[in-house]
């Protein structure tokens, strides 16, 4: 049956994962880690990650959250993920006006699960209703006027300082339910050997004991990488970030 798979002993797992910032202490672990030896590893936006999951062109991916529902046999297999309680500083919405004067919202086409976020945040929370619009290309250069864009990543870290008005979905989030939030999980969509599981949580759990190594590694002048790991990022997805995905998922589901 698809999406049961048997694996062998001599079989890898095709694992896909994103490779921002916001990635790179969980890739640092699987690289110093023998689970790469099990593993064929390639990067992929979010969005593409969920697709080759759905298709079962992929076994594991780092995902945006709001797709798991579509995601056959679909199961998170690791304590470890993107979230955050409170700012994360890298999924928000970017505007020159203040977002009550907002009439249209440019969707960032690569993560699906800001896009749900900001869509549900404005309608819930804010309760305006505005035009969201896919994003083309150059859409950061026409956030202007009334026109306001969803910017998650590296990009919305180097956007910080270039707009006046900036609202942290995952601060708002926060507001809204009490919650922290999931931003993306490691899902499989089939059974994998439990070895593997195991050694996979081990490793990511590696990457985090070597902060400062992989900041070292990646240095980025345009935000401090210390206050984005160790503050901003939380990747330890307890039971109070997966009752935020209940939330999630079940507001999104309405």
């Amino acid at each position: 049956m698809p999406g049961l798979k048997e694996f062998s002993l001599t079989d890898k797992v095709k694992v896909s994962a994103v490779s921002y910032l916001n990635t790179k202490p969980l890739l640092y672990g699987i690289a110093q880690h023998e689970i790469r030896n099990q593993m064929d590893l390639k990067m992929e936006y979010p969005s593409l990650i969920a697709k080759d999951l759905i298709a079962d062109q992929v076994d594991v991916g780092l995902v945006p959250v709001a797709v798991i529902p579509e995601i056959p046999h679909a199961r998170i297999i690791s304590d470890y993920g993107i979230a955050a309680d409170g700012k994360v500083a890298s999924v928000c919405i970017f505007s020159r006006q203040p977002l009550d004067t907002i009439t249209t919202v440019l969707l960032d086409y690569q993560s699906r699960t800001s896009v749900r976020l900001a869509q549900l945040l404005l309608k819930k929370y804010w309760k305006q209703e505005v035009e969201f619009l896919p994003a083309p290309e150059d859409y950061i250069d026409r956030i202007e006027g009334h026109t306001a864009g969803v910017i998650i990543g590296d990009r919305a870290l180097e956007a910080l300082n270039r707009f006046e008005y900036v609202y942290d979905l995952s601060e708002y989030w926060k507001k809204y339910t009490g919650l922290p939030f999931i931003f993306a999980a490691w899902v499989a969509n089939k059974d994998l050997p439990e070895d593997f599981i195991r050694n996979f949580n081990d490793a990511n759990k590696l990457g985090l004991q070597h902060l400062d190594t992989v900041i070292a590694e990646n240095p980025y002048p345009v935000y401090d990488l210390q206050q984005y790991y160790r503050q901003n990022i939380h990747f330890l997805l307890d039971e109070e970030k997966h009752k935020g995905l209940h939330r999630f998922l079940s507001e999104i589901a309405e």
